[in-house]
């Protein structure tokens, strides 16, 4: 049998290699939290570089695609011409007269500007896409109806346009009378598409929007032409400075930051 003394060594002997494994297992708790430091470290340190690089808030706005979409086309051509009928509907929001009710040309593009304040914004109007809508367009510009108005909504999120057309700048005002949709069951928006806003089927009248980025919407807005690369980049450059989410949740999004006025547009028709 172990003498006193022997099992007081053999005591001892456990008791040290108790002490060596809480030492070393110490050890490794401060080896990993050291780690787990410098890792939380670096992972910031990365993330103030980024946000630096990036410039912070604009690196958090959504990007909008930057190539143009193919330009729009009917898969069944229009008849020429086309019979247009524009209908008493409320109040003017700024004095004009409606075109006359009557045969239209659904042939042929005519080159028009809008003139804003941050910019021209080239367009091409597009006959063979929407005749009535073309002829309306025409008809408010060359009567002055979208001089001095400002471009009342932007969405930077989900639908990307700049929505402009209403003298009241409240998304309310329109030009007194209506006419009907001009689309297609095909139809899918895209970076480069002007078309008509409306509050429902067949209320078409002086607003329109201009997609500079995503627009998954159902085929119910008449597209009527197609805005240029130096007029998108005008548009990119509002979308960048945000909006003040005036409209949000629904519509969405709100009035530009970057103020959008119409100095006056002109039709090279």
């Amino acid at each position: 049998m172990p003498s006193n003394e022997q099992r007081r060594q053999a005591a001892k002997r456990k008791l040290e290699r108790q002490l060596e494994r809480r030492a070393e297992q110490a050890k490794r708790r401060r080896m990993i939290t050291m780690g787990t430091t410098i890792v939380v470290v670096i992972a910031a340190v990365v993330g103030v570089f980024y946000l630096t690089r990036t410039g912070g808030e604009s690196a958090a706005q959504p990007q909008a695609p930057t190539e143009l979409a193919l330009p729009p086309v009917r898969p069944t051509p229009l008849p020429d011409p086309v019979s247009c009928q524009y209908r008493p509907d409320g109040e003017a929001s700024k004095p004009v007269q409606p075109p006359a009710n009557g045969e239209v040309s659904s042939k042929g593009t005519v080159q028009a500007t809008i003139d804003t304040s941050q910019g021209a914004i080239p367009l091409t109007l597009d006959r063979a896409l929407a005749p009535c809508t073309v002829n309306s367009f025409i008809s408010l510009a060359k009567q002055g109806f979208y001089n001095q108005t400002d471009c009342h909504r932007i969405g930077t999120e989900g639908l990307q346009m700049l929505q402009c057309g209403d003298p009241t700048g409240q998304g309310s005002g329109g030009p007194g009378y209506a006419f009907d949709d001009e689309t297609f069951p095909e139809l899918q928006y895209g970076r480069g598409y002007l078309a008509m806003a409306n509050s429902g089927p067949n209320t078409n009248g002086s607003q329109f929007f201009m997609v500079f980025g995503d627009a998954p919407l159902s085929p119910d807005y008449t597209v009527f032409g197609t805005i240029s690369e130096e007029g998108l980049k005008v548009i990119d450059t509002i979308a960048r400075a945000g909006h003040d989410g005036a409209f949000e949740p629904s519509p969405g999004g709100g009035h530009p930051n970057l103020k959008v006025t119409f100095n006056k547009v002109e039709v090279q028709a």
